[in-house]
């Protein structure tokens, strides 16, 4: 068996948290911890996330799209098939490194999406940019950390709280999207949501595009 080879590492900005980025053959993997947060051959949730959020935005011809988290690109490429020539897709990503392993070794994955001219990168929180929005954004994409049940940053916690959520329903349009990514299902999570006001459908997904494997939770919460 081939074995892993690491490329790189990192620390996650504001912790103490260490990112690395392995290699084996074809396959990519990001890990903290010792614990694998995406895989390059595991990648249908993260698509599915796109697909389902921006289906109910599909109409609106200059949508407004933020991206909590770059990964390896696949849910911002998925967002950009499914989005018309004038939309602007806005990602977050609070590590520069994982934004400079997308310019790189991880590029050719999701087909160089960080290249189109509607994308915009910040090297920051996306907490920052939910603050700062104010009903200015049709569907917000959040695939941070491993969802409710961080691991890389205790701050992510903030995200899935009742003050986080109260702040993505303020930067949402009438009408707006929110989708989580998460690793697994989380009954209080989707009790927060409908709390503040949100509408909620849960789906499980496959992690794979084949429909083989692990599986993963999306909730589509509309404001």
């Amino acid at each position: 068996m081939i074995a892993w080879e690491l490329l790189d590492r990192a620390r996650v900005p504001g912790s103490n948290t260490e990112i690395c980025l392995f290699k084996r053959d074809r396959e990519f993997s990001i890990r903290t911890n010792g614990r694998e947060l995406m895989n390059s051959r595991l990648h249908g949730s993260e698509e599915a996330l796109s697909e389902l959020a921006c289906a109910r935005i599909a109409d609106r011809p200059k949508a407004r799209v933020l991206i909590g988290g770059l990964g390896m690109g696949f849910t911002l490429a998925a967002a950009l098939k499914r989005l018309g020539p004038e939309c602007r897709v806005e990602v977050a990503e609070l590590a520069p490194q994982v934004v400079a392993w997308n310019q790189g070794p991880l590029a050719h994955l999701a087909g160089r999406p960080l290249s189109d001219k509607r994308v915009t990168v910040f090297e920051k929180d996306v907490v920052v940019l939910l603050k700062e929005g104010r009903t200015v954004y049709d569907a917000i994409l959040l695939d941070v950390d491993n969802g409710p049940d961080g691991l890389s940053s205790e701050g992510n916690g903030w995200l899935y709280s009742r003050p986080g959520l109260a702040a993505a329903f303020a930067a949402l349009r009438n009408g707006g999207i929110l989708a989580v990514w998460s690793a697994g299902p989380d009954k209080a999570f989707a009790d927060r949501l409908r709390r503040q006001g949100f509408s909620v459908e849960e789906t499980r997904v496959s992690a794979r595009r084949s429909g083989k494997g692990g599986r993963h939770t999306i909730w589509i919460a509309a404001r």
